[in-house]
């Protein structure tokens, strides 16, 4: 049965496009930053915090100098978290979710311990995976995601309970159930959207996170040392990135209100599905599949920039007229994440058919900046960033192009935790900021007269 319809959709929606309508020149007149951005790009400063410092430049008399990209994880320099685990052959994204939600290192018996609670908290809730998951698919597992991480607050007798430990109970149990309800999600999506068989494996409680997942998402389970450390990697450089990306802020605004932690963390994944935000590596992803498929020669640097400059003259692709993954809000000569992610997707790539594909990448980051200053005639500094490669590794992992956005999710749950636990520690106020209103007044007109 067609629904009635109340006019013409189309002239009302063009009637609101006609009354919304902001003239730019008022965001300068009244001295608003927009998406609290300031002129050069840099962040409105919003809070104070302990997690995390994302450095990308210095501010030299008032100019922004570039400078070498660094990710802090409190106090903590990831270069050398990432370092430190594979001289020690072991898996380092639960000791960062540790260090994120405590504020220390663990010793050796407190991981053994986070360890062993996390692979027994990871079972879902009696019938959740069936009345949640099974029974109402989606096409996209953030929205899938989001809607269990807010359905789990049924499931929990102590739901509205926000005290600093009924917190952490929470933030764990998320961090450990979180890529059981994405490999579920998946499995019903591919079911009912796409004919396949579903496969639905237990849960190894002596799993970690990254193996845990390619122990779900496998058929026949398996998977070599090399492949889970790689993605464990990948986790450990999304697990956090400062309180003022999209999702952490998103997760302090709702925190700042008082809402339930479930609110919140729904609300901060519904955030990072976004293509500006998290949903980034998806773009990435198919423009990588549109320069495969229109550049004939992968390793002629010539044809490679040449295709380059026509993206970023709206000629290729989706005609935006971004590559995407290179440049970023905060970095400037190098993204740390990016530069590390480099060094293990080759590791894993090199002698392998990977490699080719690896190379065209590399070009890709090394011809745009020089691209992008001829046709623009910009000297803005530009580096790749994380979803350059993060699409590149996953893929050689098998993992299948709609579990990339989340995977970044389920990485940054223990970031998202600790900022919400921040913020309730320390934030006090409700996070509102100004809206300058500039509509003007209007005399009511009768309804017979209008």
């Amino acid at each position: 049965m067609d629904k009635k319809k109340f006019g013409s959709t189309q002239n009302l929606c063009n009637k609101l496009k006609d009354y919304s309508a902001v003239d730019p020149s008022l965001y300068e007149k009244f001295n608003v930053m927009r998406g609290l951005r300031k002129p050069d790009g840099s962040g409105v400063t919003a809070g104070i915090t302990k997690i995390c410092n994302v450095h990308g430049y210095v501010m030299n008399e008032g100019e922004r100098e570039p400078t070498k990209g660094e990710l802090i994880y409190r106090g903590y320099d990831i270069n050398d978290l990432v370092t430190n685990v594979e001289k020690e052959d072991r898996y380092g994204y639960e000791e960062v979710a540790y260090l994120l939600l405590f504020g220390s290192l663990p010793t050796k018996e407190e991981l053994a311990q986070f360890n062993d609670y996390l692979g027994h908290t990871r079972e879902l809730p009696d019938n959740f995976a069936e009345d949640m998951i099974l029974k109402a698919p989606s096409r996209n597992i953030m929205n899938k995601m989001s809607r269990s991480v807010l359905a789990l607050y049924s499931y929990d007798s102590n739901g509205e309970d926000m005290s600093l430990e009924g917190e952490m109970q929470k933030a764990v149990n998320l961090i450990a159930k979180l890529p059981v309800i994405m490999s579920f999600a998946y499995q019903v999506q591919q079911r009912h959207y796409y004919n396949k068989s579903m496969i639905i494996h237990p849960c190894r409680p002596e799993e970690g996170i990254a193996q845990t997942i390619l122990s779900l998402l496998r058929r026949d389970r398996e998977y070599t040392p090399e492949e889970a450390h790689l993605l464990d990697v990948a986790l450990m450089l999304h697990a956090e990135h400062g309180g003022g990306n999209n999702s952490t802020f998103t997760c302090r605004v709702l925190t700042s209100s008082g809402t339930d932690a479930y609110s919140a963390y729904a609300a901060a994944i519904g955030s990072l599905k976004g293509p500006k935000h998290g949903g980034a590596n998806i773009k990435v992803a198919q423009m990588m599949n549109d320069f495969k498929a229109n550049i004939t020669n992968w390793g002629d640097d010539a044809e490679v920039a040449s295709y380059i400059r026509k993206t970023i003259n709206k000629e290729t692709n989706d005609g935006s007229g971004l590559v995407y993954g290179m440049g970023h809000a905060v970095y400037t000569l190098s993204d740390p994440r990016a530069v590390i992610l480099k060094r293990k997707a080759f590791e894993l790539a090199e002698g392998t058919e990977a490699e080719k594909e690896f190379m065209l990448i590399d070009a890709i980051e090394r011809l745009t900046p020089e691209v992008f200053r001829e046709v623009k005639g910009s000297e803005k500094p530009i580096c790749a960033n994380v979803d350059l490669y993060s699409g590149f590794v996953y893929n050689m992992l098998g993992i299948p192009q709609d579990l990339f956005t989340p995977l970044f999710a389920v990485a940054r749950m223990a970031g998202w935790a600790a900022h919400r636990m921040e913020e309730q520690l320390t934030g006090g106020r409700i996070i509102r900021p100004a809206y300058k209103a500039v509509a003007k007044r209007r005399e009511y007109t009768n309804i017979s007269e209008r």
